[in-house]
């Protein structure tokens, strides 16, 4: 099983430790496009027009003027540098042993610097966004859309795949062919905040739970006793099936 988180806008930033050894990050293939992105972000970072360029509020400049160290600041694991409500959810550190070890496996996050992680790889925070516009690089999501195939596809290999990303990151990677059978997104109805959380629960649930369903139907099984939970046919060929997930008081 496969199962794809979005990054959060907010990070956690160590104020001590080593830096990242990006060549030590998951899914080696995409060091090179991962070190282009740097060199760009930190470019971009220091130009009057850092803001606009990375498509980043005004009231975030230091988090803009921080990418300027980010090669040299202090590292930690993806799962210590996103924090926000999917990953308040998910709650990492209280998993069971099992559940670590099922979530070392499992999860891939979504990043617009880094394209794709592990839950163990030590990574420098960043402010960026996949929307932004690099001079010399381009639009992340476009640059990550030609490379992410190579890495996820096989990552996923026989199991499902549960696409909890945001639609800007589900953009960069679209699974193809017999992958797309087994592509499930998981949709909460609501507001923004409890589809977050209710997202981050299903992603727990998930590495808690031993099971590895196959196919899509599957996961009504392993999710039916913590959310009411609906499942969807894609709307056409190419399309995922839909999970509809509300957790259960």
């Amino acid at each position: 099983m496969l199962i794809l988180l979005p990054p959060s806008e907010t990070k956690f930033r160590p104020r001590r430790g080593a830096p990242m050894r990006l060549e030590s990050v998951s899914f080696p293939e995409l060091t090179a496009l991962r070190a282009e992105i740097i060199d760009a972000l930190v470019t971009a970072s220091a130009r009057a027009d850092a803001l606009h360029l990375l498509d980043v509020p005004t009231t975030l400049q230091d988090e803009v003027d921080a990418n300027l160290s980010l090669t040299t600041r202090p590292a930690r694991p993806a799962l210590e540098i996103y924090t926000g409500v999917l990953y308040d959810a998910l709650a990492a550190p209280t998993l069971s042993p099992a559940g670590k070890r099922r979530a070392a496996r499992r999860l891939v996050i979504s990043s617009a610097v880094y394209g794709a992680v592990r839950p163990g790889d030590r990574i420098a925070p960043y402010r960026t966004s996949m929307g932004a516009d690099l001079p010399g690089v381009g639009r992340l999501a476009t640059r990550w859309k030609g490379c992410l195939d190579a890495v996820l596809a096989p990552a996923a290999g026989n199991g499902l795949i549960v696409d909890c990303r945001s639609a800007t990151y589900a953009a960069t990677w679209t699974p193809r062919g017999g992958l797309a059978d087994r592509w499930v997104a998981v949709n909460v109805p609501g507001a923004s905040h409890m589809a977050k959380h209710t997202r981050g629960l299903v992603a727990r649930a998930l590495c808690e739970d031993g099971a590895d369903p196959r196919r899509p139907a599957g996961l009504l099984t392993v999710l039916a006793s913590r959310f009411e939970v609906a499942l969807h046919p894609p709307e056409r060929t190419g399309r995922p099936w839909i999970l509809q997930a509300t957790a259960r008081d």
